[in-house]
């Protein structure tokens, strides 16, 4: 459980919680709910976003003292309530995280995360609402693993680069593979970039992403992915104040800067990236917009570092940048993106990665948060299959 930080604390510097393990209650089902046990989930961004407190405090958001985070897993059906007729008992399901959407079915609160009174997968059983239930296909040919690990990260992929894609065609008229340069799609992040550059490359674009992990690297290479070496530009971290004030430090992120863009220029046979994918932010926002060729698109999910970023709105009309911005994906989607899945094989291969056992869970959030893990899908079991 996460309990609320205290009353008086300081918003813009926030003391960051701590998970326990307690026993809690909670009310029966209700006719459309069913009683769940979780069985892998997937440790997400939003998870550590509540535990540093950060942007909001979202226990005293939901004006509760204490509650359970997570909400992405696999789970079994034990009990359901009168009215249900979605799944039945001993169904494996998909936990999907709408608690609340708006009319054309983009989520609005979030299950288990900013939704008052939702009870997250971090619990040996919970209940949950029979719509956020999507049942697993029972001649799936992928493991229980694979698709906890992978569903909540590619869902959010499958709809940022649905709408990234949509962008750039709307101001390029031919398709990647008509034009006589291949366009370069070039991503920063984990393991929502990592599926998107997947389907950018079904797509026909060339596609490459960074990292300082030599495994991720070898990762992307087998992939089809041009693997680009962070070390290359290490002090690519701007800081506008550092570099008003730092020469050194001024000195040293232009080079970086220089030495990125050259990289940028050499993929992309001097056209500029057509699409960024960022869901890092400020340290490199700068670099990525001049690194993003004329009708380029910079596209993302996530904001890890810095969620105000200044730019300059004259020089991206006149290069016609597009900015777009998603959050989770579209609730009518959700089958016809698993049937893609199963379809293409677009899904995680896990290999031998740690899972963290329900005990461990604490140390797998302190090890995502100091960049201790070299998967992108991070997974916790919290009970037997």
């Amino acid at each position: 459980m996460l309990h609320a930080g205290p009353p008086d604390m300081d918003p813009e510097n926030p003391e960051p919680g701590e998970l326990s393990r307690e026993e809690f209650t909670f009310p029966d089902i209700a006719g459309n709910e069913a009683l769940v046990e979780p069985l892998y989930g997937s440790w997400e961004a939003n998870m550590s976003h509540a535990l540093d407190r950060s942007p909001v405090d979202v226990c005293r958001q939901r004006g509760e003292d204490r509650i359970v985070i997570g909400n992405f897993a696999a789970v079994r059906v034990i009990r359901t309530g009168r009215d249900v007729t979605r799944v039945k008992e001993g169904d494996l399901c998909l936990l999907q995280a709408f608690a609340r959407t708006d009319a054309l079915g983009y989520v609005r609160l979030v299950h288990a995360y900013d939704a008052p009174g939702t009870i997250g997968v971090l619990a040996k059983r919970t209940k949950i609402g029979e719509h956020l239930l999507l049942p697993m296909r029972g001649d799936s040919r992928f493991s229980v693993r694979q698709w906890a690990a992978g569903y909540g990260r590619y869902w959010t992929a499958w709809d940022n680069w649905k709408v990234a894609y949509a962008c750039w065609r709307s101001q390029v008229r031919y398709p990647p593979q008509d034009l006589p340069v291949q366009p370069l799609v070039f991503g920063w992040g984990g393991g929502v970039t990592l599926a998107e550059l997947e389907l950018a490359k079904r797509d026909g674009f060339a596609v490459a992403m960074a990292s300082g992990n030599p495994r991720r690297l070898a990762e992307f290479e087998a992939k089809g992915i041009i693997p680009v070496d962070r070390g290359l530009f290490p002090d690519l971290d701007h800081d506008e104040e550092r570099l008003a004030a730092d020469a050194g430090f001024r000195r040293r992120y232009r080079a970086s800067e220089r030495a990125f863009l050259r990289i940028i220029a050499e993929l992309s046979k001097g056209q500029g990236a057509a699409v960024i994918i960022d869901n890092i932010g400020r340290p490199v926002y700068r670099a990525s917009l001049r690194a993003l060729g004329r009708q380029g698109v910079l596209t993302t999910v996530g904001w890890k570092h810095g969620m105000r970023l200044e730019t300059a709105r004259a020089t991206e009309c006149i290069k016609r940048h597009i900015h777009v911005h998603t959050h989770a994906c579209c609730f009518h989607d959700m089958e016809e993106i698993r049937d893609f899945q199963e379809r293409t094989g677009w899904i995680p291969d896990l290999g031998d990665q740690r899972v963290y056992r329900f005990d461990d869970i604490p140390q797998l959030a302190r090890d995502y948060a100091a960049g201790r893990l070299d998967t992108y899908f991070p997974l916790f079991q919290v009970n037997d299959n």
